[in-house]
C-alpha cells in the first residue's frame, strides 16, 4: 500500500475526501436535529427520538445546501435512524456535490447507553438499513462509530471493505480512533476519513491529524466549537475575536481550518442563524499573530 490512501487537493476551503470526494471545509453535523432529551427541551445529550419540528429541521438542512455546505455527518444511532431518514426526507434527491457521510457500529438498548457493537454481520445489517433510509444505492462515506474490542479490527473493518467491494460504500472511515488503529485498520484497506472529538481546547489527538494529514486521510473533529473556558469574556478567543470583529464561534472553526488542509469541522446546530454564522468561518483569515496566542 502506497503512503497515501488517496490523492488530495485542496485549496482555501475544500478538500477531496477519498481523491475523488471535494467537499468545501466546514459540513454540518446533523446530531442536534434530534429532540435531544425525548421531551422537545432540547436539554441532555440521549438523541433518541426524531426532531420535535421536523419542519424546522428539514428548513435548516436545505438552508445548509444554500450556503453551500456539502458534507453532511449522520449515524444510524442518531435517533435510531430517524435522523438519516429526516435527511433523505429534506434533500432527496441529492443535489450534485453533496456527501452524505453515516456511521454504524453502536447498539442503543436505552436513550442513555451507547454500546459499540462490531460483529460483522451486525455492521452489514445496518449498512442496509441505512441504505434504505437515505434512499441510496451507495453510501458516500460509512464511518465505524466505535471499535468494538470485543472484534478484530480486521474483522470489524474488513466487513465494511466487502460492502465496498459490493458498491454499497464508496469510501470507509473510523472515529475515535489512534494513531496505532487507524494504522492496523489501513493494513486491512483503505481508509478515506477520521472523525474524532477535537477542538481549540481538547486537542488529544493532534498526533492523529498530522498522521491523517500525511497520508491523504480527512480529519473530521466533531464538538468542534467545545472550548469552555476559552470562550469567556477576555479568554484569548474573545480578544482575536473582537479584533477581527466576528463571533468567537467563527475564531474556533477558522482555528480548525488553519490547523491543517485536511480538517473538516462539523459543528452542528438546530438554528438557521447559527448555521450561517458557522458557515461563514470559512471566509476568516487568522494572522500569524492571532494563530500564536491561540497555540
Amino acid at each position: 500500500m502506497s503512503t497515501h490512501d488517496g490523492e488530495t487537493s485542496s485549496d482555501h476551503g475544500s478538500f477531496l475526501i477519498g481523491g475523488d470526494l471535494p467537499v468545501r471545509r466546514v459540513g454540518f453535523g446533523t446530531m442536534r436535529l434530534t429532540d435531544a432529551s425525548g421531551d422537545g427541551t432540547q436539554a441532555g445529550a440521549q438523541i433518541w427520538r426524531a426532531s420535535a419540528d421536523a419542519a424546522d429541521a428539514i428548513a435548516v438542512l436545505r438552508r445548509a445546501v444554500d450556503l453551500g455546505v456539502q458534507l453532511f455527518d449522520t449515524a444510524d444511532a442518531y435517533a435510531l435512524g430517524g435522523n438519516e431518514e429526516l435527511i433523505a426526507k429534506a434533500l432527496h434527491p441529492y443535489p450534485d456535490g453533496v456527501v452524505v457521510a453515516t456511521k454504524v457500529g453502536l447498539l442503543r438498548p436505552t436513550p442513555t447507553t451507547w454500546v459499540p457493537h462490531g460483529h460483522p454481520d451486525y455492521l452489514k445489517q445496518q449498512v442496509e438499513l441505512s441504505l434504505r433510509r437515505l434512499r441510496v444505492d451507495s453510501i458516500d462515506l460509512l464511518q465505524l462509530h466505535r471499535l468494538d474490542p470485543t472484534y478484530s479490527i480486521a474483522d470489524q473493518v474488513g466487513a465494511m471493505a466487502e460492502l465496498r467491494e459490493q458498491g454499497k460504500i464508496r469510501h470507509i472511515g473510523l472515529s475515535e480512533v489512534t494513531v496505532g488503529e487507524l494504522d492496523e485498520a489501513r493494513r486491512v484497506t483503505l481508509i478515506a476519513a477520521v472523525q474524532n472529538r477535537y477542538s481549540l481546547a481538547d486537542r488529544e489527538h493532534d498526533p492523529v491529524i498530522d498522521h491523517a494529514a500525511d497520508r491523504g486521510i480527512a480529519f473530521l473533529p466533531y464538538f468542534p466549537l467545545a472550548i469552555g473556558e476559552l470562550a469567556r469574556t477576555g479568554s484569548t478567543v474573545d480578544i482575536v475575536a473582537r479584533e477581527l470583529g466576528v463571533p468567537r464561534s467563527q475564531v474556533a472553526l477558522a482555528w480548525l481550518l488553519h490547523r491543517n488542509e485536511n480538517v473538516i469541522p462539523i459543528p452542528g446546530t438546530s438554528s438557521i442563524a447559527h448555521l450561517e454564522e458557522n458557515t461563514a468561518a470559512q471566509t476568516v483569515r487568522l494572522s500569524t499573530e492571532h494563530l500564536r496566542l491561540l497555540a
